[in-house]
């Protein structure tokens, strides 16, 4: 296959992977993760074969392809990266909003476990009023 088709698939497949970091970006802003697309199997996929073809692109058949197709897939992979980087920043903030509930939940068990303190010092032992036990025989 010659440099020419290889730069003109890893842009297809930039450009298929950019489309669906950025449907994932919008569904994780709208708070529906199960609609996030970068999971499904065969998106998984194209990213192994363009992290594939990406590693086999070398720099002599990148500057051998006419000057149009280098602009494209300079401005396709600038896209790709933008939408990585933004879709990371997404990601880190749902888990760090994540991490503080959990946390904050916890806290709050803890809290309600604990042993209430009263502002009265603490009577010894026995001076304790115990339960007194009442038998029917008088």
């Amino acid at each position: 296959m010659s440099a020419s088709a290889n730069i003109e698939r890893l842009i297809v497949m930039s450009e298929r992977i950019s489309a669906a970091l950025e449907a994932d970006i919008a569904a994780l802003e709208q708070g529906n993760a199960r609609a996030m697309r970068a999971i499904e199997p065969d998106m998984q996929q194209l990213s192994a074969i363009y992290v594939r073809e990406a590693s086999a692109l070398t720099r002599e058949a990148a500057e051998a392809a006419p000057a149009a197709l280098r602009a494209r897939f300079a401005q396709a992979t600038r896209r790709f990266h933008d939408a990585l980087k933004r879709h990371g920043r997404v990601l880190t903030r749902i888990r760090n909003a994540s991490e503080g509930m959990i946390r904050a939940i916890a806290e709050e068990v803890e809290r309600q476990q604990a042993p209430v303190r009263t502002y009265r010092p603490a009577q010894p032992r026995a001076n304790r009023p115990a339960a007194m036990l009442y038998n029917s025989v008088i």
